[in-house]
This record gives structure tokens, sequence and C-alpha cells, in this order.
């Protein structure tokens, strides 16, 4: 477990001025903005359209994609774009690749009536979130290398930064989304959201704009790793040939990641780390899933869900978030995890007050604002501490193969959450009781297992 030197405040806070951290905070917007897309927009589309809560609920089943990224994460780590690679580097090159493709199913969905047509609107929006579940493999190697590997309160403090980032990019994203959806709405626009699309695939124009300003390296040591151990499986073979050179590449590509994972934890410490992660955010997910059918439900209008829901939450985000990072620098990554997790669970509460008083626009906020900061404070201790769990040789399999094993909780069992509420009959405060309850079991896991954790810092 880490130790950790006291530091004052004014000198943990320094960190977040590094030059560094603005290059993260939007790495952190290019990752969350296309969550608005296959979230919250996706999700009003089809409910405006007239689908049920069942059908959306399980129509969130795309975002599973994001838990098993892991299987192409070593292609990503590994080949190049042609051209890109040559003219902006490896992880842009991909990250710009993925942002196009995206640009190209909004331009597809403009053209779409999801009623008529809902199984092609939900193949795109598969398509969707492979590309962003793509780019979040490299954009979470970009971020993790733009800090050195012992630097482990830069490492945290980039945590917080990309976590602002994500929430700027999902939160602000979503109150443009919602706004014009309302906007073209009210003008009398029958295809306000396919109009609403294309207003979002100029967003994505922008980030690939802006992505030109944040800095690559050359990965001289990487490469060099990874040439060491195809060179280490290809003498195993005792020749050296076109073939074994070809199976070294893929044997090193796919299981060198995951060969030193378990090297560096140990076989049952490895299980248990992927255990915790698999559990943390379920209970999140679930809520996060049906909130803004729940806000609908109790008479909330997309104008109050994007002042409320995107735009209050998205500065208690920012504000909590850079809080929860200074508290886990000070306090460790750990601790920071446990105490995120009772927040989790306690703040879930609150919306359950919210279902049985009925609309309030006063609960609203308070609700919105302490969820958001336990979920800033969650998320800012979730990804420094599987950040610090990385080998550099591999980042961005590693970073993905953690990342999407939590991502499979929060996807593929929460793609249940609609279906849920239905067997509930509607009682949305016990639903949000239930994934308070959910929280438990990964810090009764994380306590076992906290004393023999080896996190680099």
């Amino acid at each position: 477990m880490e130790i950790y030197k006291k530091q004052s405040l004014a000198e943990v806070f320094k960190v977040y001025f590094d030059q560094r951290m603005i290059r993260i905070l939007l790495l952190g917007a290019i990752s969350g903005f296309p969550w608005v897309i296959i979230g919250s927009s996706l999700s009003l589309w089809l409910k405006e359209d007239g689908l049920s809560r069942s059908t959306i609920g399980w129509a969130g089943l795309i975002f599973g994609v994001y838990a098993f990224n892991y299987l192409w994460a070593p292609l990503v780590d590994r080949v190049k774009i042609p051209w890109l690679t040559n003219k902006v580097g490896h992880r842009r090159g991909w990250i710009i690749t993925m942002q196009t493709l995206i640009l190209v199913c909004l331009i597809f969905w403009s053209l779409i009536n999801p009623s008529a047509n809902l199984s092609l609107v939900i193949s795109i929006g598969l398509i969707i979130a492979i590309a962003s579940a793509t780019q979040d493999i490299t954009v979470d190697a970009l971020r993790i290398e733009q800090i050195g590997e012992n630097e482990g309160k830069s490492m945290q403090a980039g945590a917080a930064m990309s976590v602002v980032g994500w929430w700027t990019g999902y939160k602000l994203g979503g109150v443009v989304a919602l706004n014009s959806a309302e906007f073209f709405q009210q003008a009398g626009f029958e295809n306000y959201w396919q109009i609403t699309f294309l207003v979002l695939g100029i967003l994505i124009i922008g980030c690939n704009i802006g992505l030109m300003f944040v800095k690559e390296t050359q990965p001289i040591d990487r490469t060099e790793n990874q040439k060491k151990t195809d060179r280490m499986i290809e003498d195993k073979f005792g020749s050296s040939n076109i073939f074994t050179k070809i199976f070294a590449w893929i044997t090193g590509t796919v299981t060198g990641p995951v060969i030193s994972f378990f090297k560096k934890n140990g076989f049952n410490i490895a299980i248990a780390i992927l255990g915790f992660v698999f559990l943390f955010k379920i209970g999140e997910a679930f809520l996060g899933r049906m909130s803004v059918i729940f806000y609908k439900e109790i008479g909330f209008t997309k104008s109050d869900i994007a002042l409320y829901s995107k735009g209050l939450g998205w500065v208690s985000t920012v504000i909590f978030t850079l809080l929860g990072g200074l508290f886990a620098i000070r306090s460790g990554v750990i601790k920071a995890m446990f105490v995120s997790g009772i927040l989790m669970a306690s703040t879930n509460l609150l919306f359950s007050l919210l279902a049985w008083s009925g609309k309030s626009e006063l609960l609203f906020a308070i609700a919105v604002i302490f969820d958001d900061m336990a979920a800033a404070f969650a998320t800012v201790a979730f990804v420094a501490f599987i950040s610090m769990l990385v080998d550099r040789t591999y980042t961005a399999t590693q970073y993905a193969l953690l990342a999407s094993i939590g991502t499979a909780g929060r996807t593929t069992l929460a793609a249940s959450s609609g279906a849920l509420v239905d067997w509930l009959n509607g009682d949305w405060g016990i639903f949000f009781i239930i994934t308070a309850v959910m929280v438990i079991p990964s810090l009764i896991f994380l306590f076992m297992i906290k004393d023999k954790l080896k996190l680099n810092d």
C-alpha cells in the first residue's frame, strides 16, 4: 500500500497548473463527448418517438462494446494508421480516424426516422460506440504517457483533470444537444433531433482541431520493449523465419500485456483487482442509464434537464473533481476509493426522495449536486487507481483491460435497468435504493486486497 508525505494544500494545488494538465483536460473532453450521443441524446430521441423504457434500456447494450475494447487494444498499441501516424503521431492518428467515423455516423442518423428504422438506428449507434470505445483506448494511453511513470502526485492530478475533461465533454455536450433539440422543436421542425445530430457533428470537428495541441512523444522505450517480447517468443522456436516472426508478433501483442499484469501483481491479487474493478460502479451505471427517463417522467422538460443535470451538474462536477484529486493526493488513492464508494451509495438515496416527493426543482438541484460530487470523487479515484497499475510497455492494452472490465459491470448489467423499473411497476424510489446497495460488495472486495496492492507512485 502506498505511503504519502503530507503537504500543505497550496503545495498540492500547484500540480494543477502544470501545462500537461490542459492537454489532459482536452483529451478527457474528447473521450466524454460521444457518450452524449449514444447516451442521453439517443435515449430521449427514442423516448420522444414513442418507444418504451425497456426498449430504451436494452438499446443501451451498445455500451457493452466498452467492456470488450481490450480485445482489440493490443492492435491499437501496435498497428499504425497509414499516412496519419507519420503526420500526427501514433495515438493521435487513431483518435482522428475514430472521430471521423463518428462524424459520418451522425450524418447518417440525421437522415433516419427511428420508429421506422429502429434496427438501423441502433446499428449506427453501435458503430459510434465501437469508434468511441476504440478512441478511448488511445486517449487513455496518450493521457497516461503525458505523465512520468513514477510521478504519482501528477498522475492523480492528471486523473482529476481527465475526469473534469470527460464530464466537460459529456455535460456541456449534453447542454448543446438538449438545448438544440428544444430550439428546433419549438421552431416547428419535426426532425429536430436529426438536425441536432448535425450540430453535434460540428463539435466533433472542433475536437479534432483541439487535438493538434496535444503533444505526442516518440515511444522509443515502448517499441523496444515490445520487440524484446517478440524476440523472446521467437527464440522459443529455435529458428527465425516469416512464420515464427508473425506468430511471435501476434502472441506478444495479445498475451504480453496480460502476462505483465499478472506477473507484477501475482495471480490471486490480480484476480481480486479485476473483481473489484468490475463491481465498483455498477450502481452508478444503473442510476445513470435511467436518470434522464426518470427526470422526463416526473415532469421536467429538456430545458430543465439541460439546466440542472447538465449545466449545474457540470459546474458541481468540475469543482468536486478537483477537490477529489486533492483528497486523493493528500490521503491516498485507496482511502479515496472507500470514501467515494460510500458517497455514491448515500447520494443515490436522494433520488428516492425526489421520486417520492414529486417534481421539485430545489430537490432536483440538490440531488444533482450531491450525485455529481460522489461521481466525481469516485471517478477520480478509480482513474488514478488503474492508471497507477499499468505497465508503460503496454499502456493502452492494460488500461483498456482494466477500464473495460469496469465498464462491463456498468454496461452489460445496467442494460436491464429499464426492465428493473418496469418490474418494480415504475417505483423509482425502490429502484434508487437498489442502486445504492449495489456498491457495497466492491468495497468489501477492496478491503480484502488493500494492503497487498502494488501501485506506481
